[in-house]
């Protein structure tokens, strides 16, 4: 057998020649003074040689291993080069399939299922979050604990919810791989119950005027369709529930060519419970302000066929997506700072402000009213419907043309 010190003994010679170890492991020392390892064996009946590597790059202890590792492979009955050759083209595959090239043939195959906006979307996080981490690294080889570093990044910077899509996302991508056969397995299946989880209670909000101006002047620079971003103005003028905007209907509005423009929303489509959804008298009653006006004749062209003012981007018959106003803030910049539902906080905020500071007498019960706050009496709560509605018409009331070229809301 063979030993170190023959090894780097040996000198070239006018004609190649072995040293040979066990089990015809050997080291072929060249005329030019190379040393290589090599390993016969017999496959199918035939002698065949297998190259193990140059010494010393190669030691004589890992050209040993390597040719056990080749012996078992041959006693499976397959012929070790080949079973080489299949492993190296493997590991090749496995490069070119990065997670980065898997994820993205994912989602155009998928897209089509969504609306353009929310396509977009997944695509923007899983540039944004993703493929810096582990694009580059092949899908088959991606652990768990890297992919919950990524998921971790996202939760540090407060996006709870974000977090929990992205993880989704990373594990259609990986459900996609393994069924192309470039996986074996999701690392990100289980992570879901590792991620923090959402905070409860009250939803985010801006209730500062100024902020609300910026927000809002950011989102109108957002690319989505037209519906949606007027529908965040509406919702931010209105101050009514995002259900209510989605299900708005262009016979609950009156007089909108009038002096008194109201949109009547049928107590069936309120919130609460049956009483107060079969209540007579029930309905919620929003007087509109000239800017909530123009929003609707904005609209107009775009919907005023149909029966829904704001309808889903696929379906004329159904509302739009109840998530569409939410991402229309999230890229903006505002996840986890502002909701649709926010803007019912920022309006009581600041409009008990203001009525704390320059009110009237019973500002509190009309901004109560405004916000649909049903008092535990009906018959307060028809006495506060007939009793402030022209009080508030009256505060919504403004002339176009008296007023200032920037709008107190969007600036």
């Amino acid at each position: 057998m063979l030993s170190d010190a023959k090894l780097r003994a040996a000198k070239p010679r006018a004609k190649a020649y072995k040293l040979t170890d066990s089990n015809r492991l050997y080291l072929l020392v060249t005329p030019s003074g190379g040393k290589l390892w090599r390993w016969s064996y017999q496959f199918g009946g035939k002698q065949k040689t297998m190259a193990l590597g140059p010494y010393p790059l190669v030691s004589l202890l890992e050209a040993r291993e390597k040719r056990d590792e080749s012996r078992a492979i041959l006693a499976q009955g397959k012929d070790p080069v080949i079973a080489k050759k299949l492993v190296i083209q493997e590991n090749l595959e496995a490069a070119q399939n990065t997670f980065e090239r898997i994820a993205r043939e994912w989602h155009e195959v998928t897209k089509n299922q969504w609306a353009r906006v929310h396509a977009d979307d997944v695509l923007r996080s899983l540039e944004r979050d993703v493929f810096p981490a582990i694009g580059p690294l092949p899908v088959s080889e991606i652990p768990a604990p890297l992919v919950l570093d990524v998921l971790r990044a996202i939760e540090d910077r407060g996006s709870l919810e974000t977090a929990k899509r992205v993880r989704q996302r990373i594990s259609a991508a990986f459900v996609y791989a393994i069924a192309q056969g470039l996986a074996q397995h999701d690392p990100s299946e289980r992570l879901g119950v590792v991620l923090k989880p959402l905070r409860k209670g009250r939803q985010p909000a801006i209730t500062d005027l100024a902020e609300l101006q910026r927000m809002l002047n950011a989102a109108e620079e957002d690319y989505a369709r037209p519906i949606t971003r007027l529908a965040l103005r509406f919702i931010a003028l209105t101050a009514v529930r995002p259900n209510e905007i989605r299900g708005a209907r262009w016979a609950e509005f009156e007089d909108l060519d009038g002096k008194n423009p109201l949109w009547r929303i049928p107590a069936s489509r309120m919130k609460g419970g049956q009483d107060r959804k079969e209540e007579i008298g029930g309905d919620h009653l929003v007087p509109l302000a000239y800017q909530s006006v123009a929003i609707l004749r904005a609209i107009w062209p775009l919907t005023g066929a149909g029966t829904l003012v704001f309808p889903s981007s696929h379906h004329a018959h159904r509302p739009m997506s109840e998530n569409a106003i939410g991402y229309l803030l999230n890229r903006a910049g505002y996840h986890g700072r502002h909701v649709p539902h926010g803007f019912r906080a920022a309006f009581s905020t600041i409009m008990n402000e203001w009525a704390e500071q320059h009110g009237k007498e019973h500002d509190r019960k009309i901004i109560d009213l405004m916000l649909a706050h049903v008092p535990r009496e009906k018959v307060e709560a028809a006495y506060n419907r007939a009793a402030y509605l022209p009080r508030c018409q009256t505060a919504f009331k403004r002339d176009p043309r008296s007023a200032s070229k920037r709008d107190p809301l969007f600036g």
